[in-house]
């Protein structure tokens, strides 16, 4: 029996950790968190200090008495949750719920990265729980609860039973409707952009209208246009100068968790939650010939130092692979600028940078090795230096009458790639056209100018672009909306709810979702408000740092919030909230106009004079619903999975579809893939599901190539 124990949440992690150590110590995994705030209540003793009515989750009952049994005879108990918030307060529900004997002694062991060297760093220098990390996640969870618990039941009062409202999620659910009603209201104005050929000593050179008598080129209609085109074919040309100017760019720090959702959908198409469920493989372990090796450090983080150790190995790297002429003469250093940042974490980075990326393809899968190739680029080219680019720009006027047109033509060379010589996923694709011809003014030959051709192009302003992942993303960070370890949790729930749809990547808003965003906003501004969601990070980041008192905080929240629902459920009138337009259609019961309303089962249209009248109509499909990309993943492949509709209504596909056959209805539960690898094929994982009768049962996810199942996981890890 080992006389030290360590937990940890993952079971992918504790096995890990256990190739590190000798039989000295064992590791056992918690599978996430022991307890949590009861389902059928509030479970929040508001009259005593908002203390949370803690429950024993019902999966989690065998864990405890695993972990109890583990604890006879064991000298050191370590936690070793990961190093962040929600981690530490896992940690404190462990030592909450067991009964540990005066005699051991507890500690607190956090690491950023799992491998041997930051194990035996982390148990030579063990610590306490951090209460005030505790505290700030206890007060999240508590907030949260009660804007759930209590905002959800007015909807369903005042819009439809099963709606639910959440903190942070309705704020970014209402950046998604007002961007959608931009969209709407945006009227296009034209505008036309002139240019025009001119053959210096036989190059031809093109040039871009800057400028008029000295002010910004401002063409509005075809007729303007024209009249340009015909003065500046006719006037004087004189080339004014050439600028020559070097410009340099500067490499991108390392991954945050933010930045990397934001890369990875943008440049590998992965919607934040497959890029975050990835990363975690690559943290707690990948395996390696026999053995489970973390790739990367974790990567729940805002922070954009590395270590000193880790700066160290990236030069070695830089200077062994790429010379001398890429490295700087001292380290780059890179900091937050962003006011929320909070746990010192480092940025997310390789855990070894000697691990290239074409060493590991025979270990893992495609998706893991584009997303771990993505990280090591980004890592080591953030120690490289600058790339340089030669720019010439030559301005030329042509002066017809009382009028003056400034042309610009610029020239771009590569002089030296930098850091884009690993990271080269910002170089535009136009970047090193060709060697500008001139560079001297005096280099022009007057007697070798012909003016060419003049073009015209017509062009409408376009509307802000919809949210995708990386953008969404972005605004949240920008506006204190979350928390990096959020971001992926906050798409999936507006998702879920069906507040949202993703067509083409793209975040639509649902009737339903402007229906719920309206009503917040109108009647709950201060949930919805981005300063007031920040502002409230903030008092979280405080409390995290021991600067405010988490009940406190609750109590100036909860009692003016209290006051208002009570306030709003007996003023608010259902029938104005549900009305989504207006129709020209009249009602057949009474000849009155008819109104577009939402429904249990969606739009309908509804007299206008209800509740007098109780016409109404249907309002037929258009398929908008069709083809809707989910933030579900596969279980076989792990692509998203697509809702369809299909002859016997919808159903969901995956959307790798025809490499990939997978289907299921809409009626059947979400699948839970465990980490846990199929005893019979051994290539597929254990699915947790539910059969007909809501009796919980496991399979194989490779099914139907293997039928492997079971009622109990004892079967499988016995």
């Amino acid at each position: 029996m080992s006389k030290n124990l360590i937990i940890v949440e993952s079971p992918t992690k504790a096995s890990t950790l256990s190739k590190f150590l000798s039989n000295e110590y064992s590791v056992i995994a918690t599978k996430g968190h022991i307890e949590d705030l009861p389902k059928s209540k509030l479970g929040i003793d508001v009259e005593n200090g908002f203390n949370p009515e803690y429950e024993i989750l019902k999966d989690k009952s065998k864990v405890l008495k695993e972990i109890q049994k583990d604890l006879k005879g064991v000298e050191n108990l370590y936690i070793a949750t990961d190093p962040d918030r929600e981690g530490e307060a896992i940690g404190w529900h462990i030592l909450r719920t067991l009964k540990i004997n005066d005699k051991v002694k507890i500690s607190r062991i956090t690491f950023h990265e799992i491998t041997k060297n930051a194990l035996n760093e982390a148990l030579k220098n063990p610590g306490n729980l951090n209460m005030n990390l505790v505290n700030a996640q206890q007060a999240r969870r508590v907030l949260d609860r009660i804007v759930g618990y209590k905002l959800s039941p007015l909807l369903w009062k005042k819009i439809r039973y099963g709606l639910s409202a959440g903190r942070v999620q309705s704020a970014a659910l209402n950046l998604i409707v007002k961007r959608e009603r931009e969209i709407e209201n945006f009227t296009p104005e034209e505008y036309w952009n002139l240019s025009c050929e001119v053959s210096i000593n036989n190059n031809v050179v093109n040039f871009n209208l800057s400028k008029i008598n000295g002010k910004k080129a401002v063409i509005k209609s075809k007729e303007s246009a024209d009249n340009i085109e015909t003065e500046v074919q006719s006037g004087e040309l004189d080339f004014k100068d050439i600028k020559k100017t070097d410009l340099k760019r500067n490499p991108k720090p390392p991954y945050t968790t933010s930045t990397l959702q934001q890369d990875s959908n943008i440049r590998l198409g992965f919607s934040s939650k497959k890029t975050m469920l990835l990363a975690q493989k690559l943290y707690e372990g990948v395996n390696i010939d026999g053995n489970n090796v973390g790739l990367i450090t974790y990567m729940r983080t805002d922070a954009l130092f590395l270590s000193k150790n880790a700066i160290e190995e990236i030069r070695n790297s830089i200077l062994k692979n790429y010379s001398e002429k890429y490295l700087p003469k001292s380290p780059n250093i890179y900091k937050n600028k962003s006011k929320l940042s909070q746990e010192a974490h480092e940025a997310i980075r390789p855990t070894d940078i000697n691990k290239k990326p074409e060493d590991l393809k025979q270990y893992l899968d495609k998706d893991l090795l584009r997303l771990y190739e993505m990280i090591w680029r980004r890592a080591l080219s953030s120690q490289m230096n600058p790339s340089i680019s030669e720019n010439k720009r030559l301005v030329l006027d042509i002066k017809y009458k009382n009028n003056i047109y400034t042309f610009l033509s610029s020239f771009s060379q590569i002089k030296f790639d930098g850091y884009t010589k690993v990271y080269n996923y910002f170089v535009k694709k136009d970047e090193n056209i060709l060697d500008f011809p001139f560079d001297n003014i005096k280099d022009i030959d007057k007697k070798n100018i012909k003016y060419l051709k003049t073009l015209k192009e017509q062009h409408f302003t376009e509307p802000p672009p919809r949210y995708n992942d990386a953008s969404l993303i972005k605004e949240c960070e920008k506006s204190g909306i979350g928390r990096p370890s959020t971001y992926s949790t906050i798409i999936s729930t507006l998702l879920n709810r069906g507040y949202v749809e993703r067509k083409e990547k793209l975040f639509f808003p649902t009737d339903v979702g402007v229906v719920v965003s309206d009503f917040l906003e109108k009647y709950f501004s201060k949930i919805v408000d981005v300063e007031f969601t920040s502002d409230m990070e903030s008092d979280l980041d405080n409390i995290a740092g021991g600067k405010l008192d988490w009940v406190k905080v609750i109590s100036d929240f909860y009692y003016p919030f209290e006051k208002d629902i009570e306030e709003k459920t007996n003023t608010i009138d259902k029938g104005d909230i549900t009305k989504l337009g207006d129709t020209d259609e009249l009602c057949p019961e009474c000849g009155a106009k008819m109104f577009i309303k939402l429904g249990r089962y969606g739009k309908f249209l509804s007299c206008s004079r209800y509740p007098d009248c109780k016409g109404m109509k249907s309002i037929e499909d258009n398929g908008s619903s069709s083809n809707i990309e989910t933030d579900e993943l596969c279980p076989k492949c792990g692509a998203n999975l697509v809702m369809k509709k299909g002859r016997f209504g919808e159903f969901y596909a995956c959307s790798n579809y025809p490499t990939c056959k997978y289907t299921k209805s809409l009626k059947e539960r979400e699948k839970k893939i465990l980490e846990i690898d199929c005893p019979e094929c051994g290539k597929g994982k254990i699915v947790e599901m539910k059969n007909k009768r809501g009796q919980i049962f496991y399979g194989c996810s490779n099914y139907p190539k293997c039928h492997f199942t079971t009622n109990s996981l004892e079967k499988i890890n016995g």
